[in-house]
């Protein structure tokens, strides 16, 4: 009983830190768009599609951000060769800032490394909560995008994210099981949110004619059985230099710049940056406000 009355202070505390805030006299309303990627299943290249789309979008010089959301593997640092010394649960404890944690990658890429610091703020007292969210105040005002990274699955942490993101790249490839699962997770998103924005990435396909053709049996599906259609974002050829890069721990929109995989994260990368966003992303300070009122049950 005490532990649920904890919670709902914690939430109306949480309330009324974001419209104090919004009130104050220095409050800057440019925030950052915030994407979820996501996958049905593992196996399906999220991570290597997420960090290489961050690089190609910071090369058109925009700033780009990247949480690694995953706590079951830390598989942005593996693709980048980075080892962090810090991640945001140093941030909730108080003992590193948030600009302490973040790591420089290519291109001015910046990479946040999650750990278990986003789970452990259903537990946070008000304060920590209170001093977390504004750690991304100055983030927010000077990131143009943020992607978040999150685990393979549809689980509670999963889904935490994704209800609380405007828009969602959902990746899988031409695997029966993948497009299973990719099926999953938008019918699970759909069911929390039924105008969310999603879309759809095919990667590994052997051919853009094949990669049309999953996202199309994908829509079927969608449209028939959940009333939805997602957009299809793009479709990643098979590339052997792919797995090369992954060895070499360099992103291969680095590596290999003209390969196959590389042109057509480029691609999508241009047609993503193209997408206009509307004036109600609240960015990264509404979207954990979402993540920690979803947390403690508000």
């Amino acid at each position: 009983m005490t532990r649920i009355a904890g919670k709902k202070d914690q939430a109306e505390r949480l309330r009324q830190l974001v419209a104090n805030e919004r009130n104050s006299p220095g409050f800057i309303r440019r925030n950052a768009r915030v994407i979820t990627v996501a996958s049905g299943k593992g196996g399906v290249g999220k991570t290597n599609f997420t960090v290489n789309l961050g690089i190609a979008i910071a090369k058109t010089g925009l700033q780009v951000g990247i949480i690694d959301a995953d706590l079951g593997l830390a598989n942005i640092d593996i693709v980048l060769g980075l080892i962090p010394k810090y991640n945001l649960l140093h941030v909730l404890n108080g003992e590193k800032n948030l600009a302490e944690v973040v790591i420089m990658g290519p291109e001015g890429l910046q990479i946040i490394p999650g750990g278990s610091g986003v789970m452990e703020l259903a537990d946070a007292s008000p304060w920590q909560v209170e001093r977390f969210i504004r750690g991304f105040q100055e983030l927010d005002e000077n990131l143009d995008l943020l992607l978040i990274d999150t685990g393979a699955g549809i689980n509670k942490h999963v889904l935490t994210f994704l209800k609380a993101s405007e828009e969602t790249i959902v990746i899988t490839t031409p695997e029966p099981t993948a497009v299973t699962d990719a099926y999953g997770l938008i019918k699970m998103l759909a069911l929390s949110d039924p105008n969310a924005e999603i879309f759809v990435v095919v990667n590994m396909a052997d051919s853009l004619g094949e990669g049309e053709q999953v996202f199309e049996r994908l829509n079927v599906a969608c449209t028939r059985f959940l009333g939805i259609s997602p957009n299809l974002l793009g479709v990643i050829l098979r590339d052997n230099l792919v797995t090369q890069a992954v060895r070499e721990q360099v992103p291969f929109i680095i590596s290999h710049p003209h390969g196959k995989a590389s042109r057509c994260v480029a691609e999508i990368a241009g047609k993503l940056s193209s997408i206009p966003v509307g004036d109600s992303s609240g960015g990264l300070r509404a979207m954990f406000k979402k993540v920690v009122s979803s947390m403690i049950g508000a």
